[in-house]
Formats: C-alpha cells, structure tokens, sequence
C-alpha cells in the first residue's frame, strides 16, 4: 500500500485535491490511501503525554500502526506556509517519532509534491522537509515535484487541468521506478 499524505489541516485545501488526483491516477494499479491531517482537527492532540512512549492510543497511533508501518512508499503533498511546510505536519512527525520510530520511517522511499498559489511551488519548504526526513532515515526522491499557482487549475468538477495533471502523471511514473529499487 502506497501512503499519500495530504500534509495540512486547512479545510477543502488544494493539497487535499491534489492528494486525491494522485490517488485517482495510483487506483488504476497501486492501492493507496491518503491519510487527511484535516482528521486532525477533530482531536485534542496536545496533552502531557503527547510525547511518552506509553502514550495512550490516539488517532495518531491508529495512523502509524495501522497506515504508516506497513507502508514503505509515502507521497506527501505539501503545501507552502510562511515559505516552508505545516506546522502539523512537523507535529505529526515529532510525535510519531517516539513510539517505534525505525519501525515508521527507517528506510521509507518518500516523493514530496510542493503546493503553492504563488510562484515557487514550496521548493524551500520541501528542501526544508528532506532535512527532516533524511533525520528520520527516510529515502527522499531526488525528483520533487513544484506545483505553482495551483488555483488557476481547478476545473469546475474539482479536477486539475492536463497542466496539472500530466506533470503529476510523469512524477507517479518515476516514484513508482524510484521506489522498487
């Protein structure tokens, strides 16, 4: 199962639109899932023992025993806040790090999608995101793939234009070569 996370916790973002188009093009021949840090918002997720190794079982934990271990392959969508990635995406990552950490990231193959309606696509905030994973022994796809100005190509029925499209087509294809060697 190939995980593509949808790295924000805005509500209907264009990274949760974005991560649907990369699901609808994988479901032809490779089982997903995207995991919504929108889910997220529905939890009180600061507590004491946010951070314990006996922490008790959380969505988090469901997400990491469940979707996170088994998976070897991740896509994460990421979209530019303040010229780098989401808070609650450094969050997620900080808190899954305490329980079985080798067993979630050690060795995972990750492609970043950056998400912006300006014009860089996130590349800061996906080259500050590969530091992060490679802390975590993650294998980051050398390809990342920028998307600019992304609202400008939401179709009515809440698709991407072929100029979103095609590039997120060309990007699956070299993930996927990528991430079975």
């Amino acid at each position: 199962m190939l995980q593509i996370i949808s790295s924000t916790n805005r509500p209907n973002s264009h990274t949760y639109l974005v991560s649907k188009s990369i699901q609808n093009i994988l479901s032809e021949n490779i089982p997903s899932h995207v995991l919504s840090l929108e889910n997220l918002n529905n939890f009180d997720l600061i507590s004491a023992t946010m951070f314990s190794k006996n922490r008790p079982p959380d969505i988090i934990t469901e997400w990491q025993q469940n979707h996170l271990i088994p998976s070897s392959r991740w896509i994460i969508v990421v979209p530019e806040y303040n010229g780098s990635y989401p808070g609650i995406l450094k969050f997620l990552l900080d808190v899954l790090s305490v329980q079985q950490a080798k067993d979630t990231f050690y060795g995972k193959k990750v492609g970043l999608v950056g998400v912006s309606t300006g014009r860089a696509g996130n590349l800061r905030g996906m080259d500050h995101l590969t530091g992060v994973l490679h802390y975590l022994n993650m294998e980051v796809m050398p390809f990342k793939l920028p998307i600019s100005t992304i609202d400008k190509f939401i179709l009515p029925d809440q698709s991407f234009s072929d100029t979103v499209r095609l590039p997120l087509e060309d990007f699956i294809n070299r993930f996927l070569s990528y991430s079975e060697k």
